[in-house]
């Protein structure tokens, strides 16, 4: 399983009608808007690196009125 976050900047006044279309894609189970550098930050949960790149680029990142991204993917430890 792959697991990350995107941090998310919009154009100003987008927020709460990204949100509500980033809280429609399967793979995020949660996002949130945030004060502060981001606006905002989206957990994401796929079945593999492949799923969570496509993920990225072409459910999150070609949404309308995002303006840039930051991905921090998981590192898992192997026990």
């Amino acid at each position: 399983m792959e697991i990350g976050f995107v941090l998310l900047n919009c154009d100003l006044g987008a927020e709460e009608y990204l949100l509500d279309e980033i809280k429609q894609i399967p793979e995020v189970k949660q996002a949130y808007l945030t004060f502060g550098a981001y606006d905002i930050i989206i957990e994401i949960h796929t079945r593999s690196p492949e799923e969570f790149d496509k993920t990225v680029s072409n459910k999150i990142r070609r949404l309308s009125r995002v303006m840039s991204t930051m991905t921090l993917k998981v590192l898992t430890a192997k026990r």
